[in-house]
């Protein structure tokens, strides 16, 4: 195809951190990134805090779906895991980085907001390096 890199954010359930970390790198990346995520142990929803805090930057993240990685096939550019820990499964992949962020599931709005806003500074400074 073309020089279109592909990034897999995964996360345990696949509701917050992962979801929003691809939502970041379709805006940060547009076209020249095929950005997908995935939990371990897929919710099979996404988290309403994350949807409400992902329309305060005016990316609607209602259209996304909770996926499993059984559901994840082809190569990566890069896989970022954020504190599966040993229940993330291997896929192939050019690059790993494991993001220690705290799930932000049960943290007041500020706490997420920072999650959030960390999460968006990752996914940028990853992109700027692929």
């Amino acid at each position: 195809m073309s020089d279109r890199k592909r990034v897999l954010f995964v996360c345990v359930e696949n509701s917050n951190r992962s979801q929003m970390a691809e939502a970041f790198a379709r805006i940060h990346g547009g076209e020249r990134v095929e950005a997908l995520s995935a939990g371990s142990k897929p919710s099979g929803r996404i988290n309403p805090k994350a949807i409400r805090f992902m329309a305060e930057l005016g990316y609607d993240l209602a259209g996304h779906a909770s996926k499993s990685l059984d559901e994840i096939d082809g190569e990566f550019d890069a896989v970022v895991t954020m504190g599966c820990g040993d229940s993330c499964p291997w896929v192939p992949a050019s690059r790993r980085e494991d993001w220690a962020l705290p799930d932000p599931r049960d943290m007041d709005d500020a706490g997420y907001r920072t999650v959030r806003e960390t999460i968006s500074g990752r996914v940028k400074a990853l992109l700027e390096t692929l």
